[in-house]
């Protein structure tokens, strides 16, 4: 029944994004999904069993996927990680096919994943971007901050065509500490100019997270007579018929998809991809086994 209030589609009745998030990262608790490790602190301590009203954030999920038991790590010196998610509010993430729009989605995993990091007092901070920056809030943890992500979020509306370099470069300039960077796209360009803009990024110390997010039909098309496509950025006209569809661009995507993985985990970065039409506690759960270093 859980699962059902955590489909994309049941949320996208929810008016609030906070509400969103708060039920998507409560749902995904509730099932006891792993919890994500933000990399709180760092001389373990000791462990001792969960008694129902602890944090949360304690739980070693490792152990409880072994044992069926729930422990608490305990530390000393904990100290906080750095959140920052880059969001793509490009024309084309206004698409919609078989699910919602690719930015509302995006919109809830950014909240969903930016509430959790909030909830363990991680300093969170975001990007929106298409070809320029968009909103920037530098990330902190400090009294009033999670709002201001929240309602940055909650304006990234489509824009116009994507860019990555400008985006990214920005970032670099106001790198100050090492931290976490999720960046969630649809990645509709080039798999190498992509993974050459986004790697720096690795390079200097930072653990870096693609999330790829697509509606169904983007790719596995369903088409039943011949259509005249447009592009959403470049407002280009193609007429795609259903064996095209079903085929070469079919076979177009695939490759696309493998060589954005297979770049990104050559250069040391996190990748997983996510479906418009998936519930967001599965989304959550195989982007979290991804940091875990799981298949």
């Amino acid at each position: 029944m859980q699962q059902r209030f955590l489909d994309p589609q049941i949320l996208s009745g929810i008016a609030n994004l906070e509400l969103t998030a708060r039920t998507v990262v409560e749902g995904f608790i509730s099932g006891l999904h792993r919890s994500p490790d933000f990399g709180f602190s760092q001389e373990f301590a000791e462990y001792r069993p969960y008694v129902p009203g602890d944090d949360l954030r304690y739980v070693d999920w490792n152990v409880y996927a072994r044992t069926g038991r729930l422990y608490l790590k305990r530390f000393r010196g904990e100290t906080n990680t750095r959140l920052t998610l880059m969001l793509d509010r490009s024309a084309s993430m206004g698409f919609r096919g078989r699910g919602i729009r690719k930015i509302d989605y995006a919109r809830y995993l950014a909240a969903s994943l930016g509430y959790l990091a909030h909830q363990q007092r991680d300093a969170v901070g975001l990007i929106t971007f298409d070809e320029e920056v968009r909103d920037y809030v530098e990330p902190s943890s400090r009294h009033g901050q999670w709002m201001k992500v929240l309602h940055a979020i909650d304006r990234a509306e489509p824009g116009s065509r994507t860019d990555y370099s400008q985006p990214f470069w920005h970032f670099q300039q106001f790198l100050r500490r090492r931290g976490i960077v999720l960046v969630i796209s649809d990645f509709f360009a080039p798999a190498p100019s992509v993974i050459s803009t986004v790697a720096p990024l690795r390079q200097r110390g930072n653990d870096v997270v693609l999330m790829h997010v697509l509606d169904p039909e983007e790719v596995e098309p369903q088409l039943d007579s011949s259509r005249l496509l447009i592009d959403m950025e470049t407002g280009e006209e193609m007429e795609v018929s259903p064996a095209y569809a079903a085929g070469p661009y079919r076979e177009k995507i695939r490759r696309h998809l493998e060589e954005m993985e297979s770049l990104a985990q050559g250069a040391g970065l996190d990748y997983y991809r996510a479906l418009t039409s998936e519930p967001l506690d599965e989304a959550l759960r195989r982007y979290l086994a991804v940091r875990e270093g799981r298949p």
